[in-house]
């Protein structure tokens, strides 16, 4: 039986999830701290309401045992993209994985290592293919 599909997450929240992903557990503040390194400016109580309301919405998990409450990604970052990635699919390019790999492709250069590790996943499936 699969997992159940966790709700899409705005783009807001895919930046939170980003920082979880990326520092592991953390507390609002060291949240709200790394999504303020760059040029964004995002208030400690914007990113604290939108962790509560992703709490809710089953993305993220809080640990309340502590005094900070330090939240975690209740899904890898692997099954998130997976999960939009699908979703994309389905929704702009009819179910064909080939049309979203081209307009991929053909919108943002991919680097050398990232045209090896295409032809070396395209090599496998066709192996997979053979009968």
């Amino acid at each position: 039986m699969s997992e159940p599909k966790l709700p899409r997450p705005t783009d807001a929240e895919l930046a939170i999830l980003q920082v979880l992903w990326e520092r592991g557990p953390s507390t609002v503040r060291e949240v709200h701290e790394a999504l303020n390194k760059g040029d964004a400016s995002t208030g400690y109580t914007t990113v604290l309401k939108l962790m509560q309301i992703m709490t809710e919405k089953g993305l993220v998990e809080r640990d309340e045992s502590q005094r900070a409450h330090v939240y975690r990604t209740r899904a890898s970052q692997q099954k998130t993209q997976r999960q939009l990635v699908t979703d994309l699919l389905n929704r702009a390019f009819g179910g064909s994985p080939a049309r979203l790999a081209m307009q991929a492709l053909s919108t943002k250069k991919a680097s050398a290592e990232e045209l090896a590790e295409l032809r070396q996943l395209l090599d496998t499936l066709e192996e997979e293919e053979k009968p």
